[in-house]
């Protein structure tokens, strides 16, 4: 039976400026936009059925830089539930009133803001092209233009980045009375500048460690801390696009290098845009076999802070989720990486520190 597709990605691939740490599928070639937008909009005409979604997600790149008519074609494509969640990418230093009015109009309700420091010394560091204050002035221009649903992204672990330094860019944040945070920790990407050209006095583990845990301490007066890297202050301002990934749902991805999942089937675009401009309707899809699927919905879903519903597994697999990963259970358990909870387990504080090791281990395919 044919699973009900939800939500909706759209890659824009375009920026101003590559940032130094930036591993995502992104260039400065915006002589190519307008071509592209006629490639993506072929490629969404020949796979979309007509579903009505949930979410709808520009990613980039910044999306942003697209112009109100090219997004507005885009999201007259698809049908929509009553009150979806529509989010848009941008970044600070781009933005201005008339401009988010006019999204706000197309149905734009959800923003996510690139802010990644409040320092100016480590916003040049790392190659992002706006400052302390531009922070500011766009979040004040969002706010007039009457957006609820405001994200900021901030990262840590940055070369010269001591804790006191990301302890003040998370009182910083809070100043912004915003409804969501995404924290990220520096990660040297291959194909990135940084990879090229190692910075110099990264963070070491431990102190990016203690950055997360004082991170926590920090915005749970404040916020829900729901997913590894996500905050919000209350269930309404939880990312409902980005959950349908942790909860292993289906949805479409459109446009340069982005994934999708429908039918327990897995697809990524081409990362080529001379490829993908002749051909945007050329995909390889993985057909994942019934233990794929059970090792993604135990991978994702371990994300969560709420963590896995052995009820619901056992339901949607007819297994016992329990006896099926009893070695992994028992072992992280008994390393207190793992604790039990009213319907299942869920990863302790200890654990999520070293998350990847424990995940891996439910991968068995």
């Amino acid at each position: 039976m044919e699973k009900m597709i939800k939500g909706i990605y759209i890659h824009i691939p375009f920026c101003k400026k590559k940032c130094n740490y930036c591993a995502f599928c992104s260039f400065e070639l915006l002589k190519h936009k307008e071509i592209y937008i006629k490639s993506l909009l072929n490629e969404i005409k020949h796979f979309y059925r007509g579903e009505r979604v949930k979410t709808l997600y520009f990613g980039g790149g910044t999306p942003y830089l697209l112009n109100v008519n090219e997004l507005a074609q885009i999201i007259s494509c698809f049908n929509y539930q009553t009150d979806p969640e529509i989010t848009l990418e941008l970044n600070p230093a781009e933005v201005d009133k008339k401009k988010l009015k006019e999204l706000k109009n197309l149905g734009v309700n959800r923003l996510s803001v690139g802010v990644q420091s409040f320092c100016n010394d480590f916003l040049k560091t790392i190659g992002r092209n706006h400052t302390k204050k531009d922070i500011i002035t766009t979040i004040d221009k969002i706010k007039d233009c009457n957006y609820k649903n405001i994200s900021v992204d901030l990262m840590y672990g940055l070369p010269n980045q001591s804790q006191e330094d990301f302890n003040n860019d998370l009182m910083q944040l809070l100043n912004l009375n915003i409804n969501h945070v995404s924290l990220y920790g520096l990660k040297i990407e291959p194909g990135t500048y940084f990879y090229k050209n190692p910075p110099k006095n990264l963070p070491s583990l431990d102190l990016q460690a203690g950055m997360y845990k004082n991170a926590i301490q920090i915005l749970n007066d404040k916020f829900i801390h729901y997913e590894f890297s996500n905050f919000s202050t209350n269930e309404q301002f939880i990312s409902q696009h980005n959950c349908l990934y942790w909860n292993n749902e289906n949805y479409y991805g459109f446009g340069l290098s982005a994934a999708g999942y429908i039918d327990n089937k897995r697809y990524t675009n081409t990362y080529n845009l001379k490829k993908y401009l002749n051909n945007p309707i050329e995909k390889e899809f993985q057909v994942l076999s019934k233990e794929q699927m059970i090792e993604e919905e135990v991978f994702l879903g371990l994300r969560l802070l709420k963590g896995l519903d052995f009820t619901k597994i056992n339901k949607k697999f007819d297994i016992d989720i329990y006896n099926y990963y009893k070695k992994e259970f028992d072992k992280f358990l008994s390393y207190k990486l793992l604790e039990k909870t009213q319907n299942g387990v869920k990863l302790t504080l200890k654990g999520i520190l070293v998350s990847n090791e424990v995940l891996c281990e439910f991968i068995r395919t």
